[in-house]
């Protein structure tokens, strides 16, 4: 009993004090509580205080466990300093080099955000806006998703499927992605390729799908409609892509290339084709898009075409807090276009003589 009092005791000491009020620490101090509220929040009237009252109030604030109301504060102030991120979910890579790109610039603003998936549910697309607004958000960014009601706040899409008034959409130059993925298949000899293309309610799909067809037609590439193929069901595992290329090697249709929706669905193909007894890039080559972190370390490391996905995610942030301190009758940009590059490694190559 004694050892267990002991032990009980101690343990009680590990714990954290518990938190003081700004009135129990105006009175420890006998100071009012504006004077202390000045100094913590490094107000430009603090200037005035002498330095060994503000030495005082720093050492009483940690001492006694000080944390200011956080909500209260932002209530006073009409500041939260947060922003709500809309995505479709957070295990493929899209959505986190996205978000990283967001929190780089966010948070050297003394900035947080709030993330909401969607999943591509119709309730929670149109639900979850009003959510984040009820929370106090100053203003949203929205990736890869629809918008169905535009908040009275500032708001920015990155790939978003159509334009609003008052928002800002950070876009991919489609056409030159698609010139620079069939040019470098072209060049390399293809003429029969075959092209995995994104689900409906991606809001890239149509556009990157129109412009891989219009830069073919251009070369002389006429793709046959049984060797594309667009990917079913809501899952960011390279299983989509696996099943989408089954089918076209079902199909009996010969093909040497394959441009994917995006490098998820590459990797699944790759598969696809290495169990049929393809050989990549040998007898097949394989493009990506996106270039995500996992496409340099898949075997073979994957082609693909880079989507600058981090820097839009930075141009975002930076937008959106630039939104922040103009007048909201002040004309914006509507759309911000991003280039992408080729980035080539071991998954494409030359068709062989024999092809």
């Amino acid at each position: 009993m004694p050892n267990e009092s002991k032990n009980q005791a101690k343990g009680n000491g590990d714990r954290l004090k518990s938190a003081v009020s700004l009135k129990q620490l105006a009175k420890h101090l006998k100071l009012s509580t504006t004077t202390i509220s000045l100094v913590l929040n490094d107000a430009p009237a603090a200037i005035s205080i002498p330095k060994e009252t503000k030495d005082r109030i720093f050492s009483a604030a940690k001492e006694l466990n000080y944390r200011p109301n956080y909500l209260a504060r932002s209530l006073r102030a009409q500041r939260t300093h947060t922003f709500g991120v809309l995505v479709p979910e957070l295990s493929d890579g899209y959505s986190s080099v996205v978000l990283n790109g967001i929190e780089s610039v966010l948070s050297g603003h003394g900035y947080l955000y709030l993330t909401a998936s969607h999943l591509h549910n119709e309730e929670l697309l149109a639900k979850l806006p009003q959510m984040l607004v009820e929370r106090l958000v100053e203003g949203i960014i929205a990736v890869d998703t629809p918008i169905r009601a535009i908040p009275d706040l500032p708001t920015v899409t990155v790939s978003g499927d159509r334009p609003f008034d008052g928002v800002t959409n950070v876009v991919l130059n489609h056409q030159q992605a698609a010139e620079l993925g069939i040019g470098h298949l072209y060049d390399l000899g293809h003429r029969s390729i075959a092209v995995i293309i994104g689900q409906e309610f991606s809001s890239d799909t149509e556009i990157r799908w129109q412009t891989i067809r219009e830069s073919a037609e251009r070369r002389g590439i006429a793709i046959d409609p049984i060797l594309a193929v667009q990917l079913k069901r809501d899952t960011p595992s390279p299983e989509l892509g696996y099943a989408a290329t089954k089918s076209i090697l079902a199909s009996g249709k010969e093909f040497t290339a394959l441009f994917a929706f995006n490098d998820i669905s590459a990797i699944g193909a790759i598969r696809a084709l290495e169990e049929n007894g393809l050989r990549v890039p040998a007898d097949v080559s394989v493009l990506g898009f996106d270039d995500t972190y996992a496409a340099a370390f898949h075997n073979p490391a994957l082609t693909t075409i880079r989507q600058p996905l981090f820097e839009m995610g930075r141009l975002a942030a930076q937008t959106i807090l630039h939104m922040l301190n103009v007048d909201r009758d002040t004309e914006l940009a509507t759309v911000l276009t991003v280039e992408p590059s080729l980035v080539v490694r071991k998954s494409t190559a030359a068709v062989p003589v024999d092809r």
